[in-house]
């Protein structure tokens, strides 16, 4: 299975295209993830600050993949967030963990709710996924909601896991499975 996204073009939604990020998502980019409240649900490929230089090597492909499927969430033509799957390989080819952010001046509108709709099952069909999953950490309930609202199942909890910040958390493990690369997602 080829990780890589088979198709560039934008994936619409409703209020929002998802698309490649581009060299000019930088000022866009940094606006929105230089943010304490964005940073502190994310793994620490996401810093906090969020710097200028931190945004270009986002952008040079130098933290996470650009050529897999790992999008900017588009609205009114600015990159406010981003989604991307990492699939796993060799007998976990078929499953992928997947990841989203989203700039907190679009938080509380259903927003991300609406980008995992289409982003999942668009994932799921384009890598030929059996198993799509996410982990959130335990004191971001609105995440979860996210995944619950899109048919994931919570699976259990992965105890004393991450070890951010100062602080001991759990990860919460959310999976959307299909028997058959045949029914739907």
């Amino acid at each position: 299975m080829n990780a890589a996204v088979s198709s560039a073009d934008p994936v619409p939604g409703d209020g929002f295209v998802l698309r490649r990020w581009r060299r000019d998502d930088l000022d866009s980019l940094v606006a929105h993830a230089h943010d304490e409240q964005v940073s502190r649900a994310t793994s620490d490929r996401f810093p906090y600050p969020y710097t200028r230089e931190d945004g270009e090597r986002f952008l040079a492909g130098e933290v996470v993949d650009l050529n897999a499927s790992v999008f900017a969430i588009v609205v009114d033509g600015r990159a406010v967030g981003g989604i991307g799957a990492r699939p796993g390989s060799g007998e976990r080819a078929h499953s992928a963990e997947f990841g989203y952010w989203l700039g907190r001046r679009l938080w509380g509108a259903g927003l991300m709710t609406r980008v995992v709709a289409a982003y999942a099952p668009w994932a799921m069909r384009e890598l030929s996924l059996y198993r799509l999953y996410a982990t959130v950490l335990d004191h971001n309930p609105a995440s979860a909601r996210v995944l619950l609202k899109n048919g994931f199942d919570e699976e259990g909890a992965q105890r004393c896991a991450v070890y951010k910040r100062g602080q001991l958390h759990d990860l919460r493990v959310f999976a959307k499975v299909r028997r058959s690369l045949d029914d739907a997602t």
